[in-house]
């Protein structure tokens, strides 16, 4: 049997020009992450990251905490959709990342703002499956994250880990999870307003098969810091 742990990055910089680099409470909240993992693991881990800085950086800051050199593997397939092309194909005021930072600056609920926005930009990127508005569709992009899937559980039968780390975004941890349960694209699209940044979501590979252990575990980060919990 194997385990796999599917983190989120920490939080990064949104609203600011450049969004995929973490801000300094995800790097603490990276840090804290590497401190539970290393009470957590109980193998030397097989390693998987996107090949976003996001990804790679909470990576490195959680893997500091064990003070032992680890290999890490990157691969695209594991990166998040573009939020950023998503959001401004709903509303293209938000191509304006000044503008964002306003209107966020003027709520004092900035994720109950976003909401109003993300799920009818969800919607309407599921509902528009063709390369003249998207780069990626939805369906391109589910299909890439099945790729990842599949390619990771060929790696596990190659390599025989006990345990495997896949550090990556929300959306693509929402898209694994609702392929392994069947749920429709509008429970995905919950799915991954709730996960919290490096949230931890565990797999179980056993007889060839993967099955849903926990989901979107962030206990430790309370137990750090009371206002370490984000999901921005």
């Amino acid at each position: 049997m194997t385990q796999i742990y599917l983190i989120r990055h920490g939080q990064a910089s949104f609203g600011t020009a450049n969004y995929d680099q973490l801000s300094d409470k995800g790097q603490a909240q990276a840090h804290a992450l590497g401190r539970y993992l290393k009470n957590l693991l109980q193998t030397k881990p097989y390693i998987v990251t996107g090949s976003m800085q996001r990804h790679q950086q909470t990576a490195q800051l959680a893997l500091a905490e064990f003070a032992v050199e680890m290999p890490m593997f990157n691969s695209k397939l594991w990166n998040e959709f573009n939020h950023h092309e998503v959001l401004t194909a709903y509303e293209p005021k938000l191509a304006d990342v000044e503008f964002l930072g306003q209107q966020l600056a003027q709520c004092s609920e900035p994720r109950e703002y976003l909401k109003t926005i993300f799920y009818p930009a969800m919607q309407q990127w599921s509902e528009h499956n063709n390369h003249g508005e998207y780069q990626e569709t939805w369906l391109q992009f589910k299909a890439r994250v099945q790729q990842a899937l599949d390619e990771l559980c060929s790696q596990i039968q190659r390599h025989q880990p006990k345990e495997v780390l896949v550090f990556s975004s929300g959306g693509v941890i929402s898209v694994v999870v609702a392929h392994l349960l069947g749920l429709s694209a509008e429970r995905t699209f919950a799915l991954n307003w709730e996960i919290a940044n490096t949230s931890v979501t565990m797999l179980k590979w056993q007889n060839e098969q993967l099955n849903l252990h926990s989901f979107n575990e962030y206990h430790y980060l309370k137990d750090n810091q009371a206002d370490l919990t984000t999901w921005l």
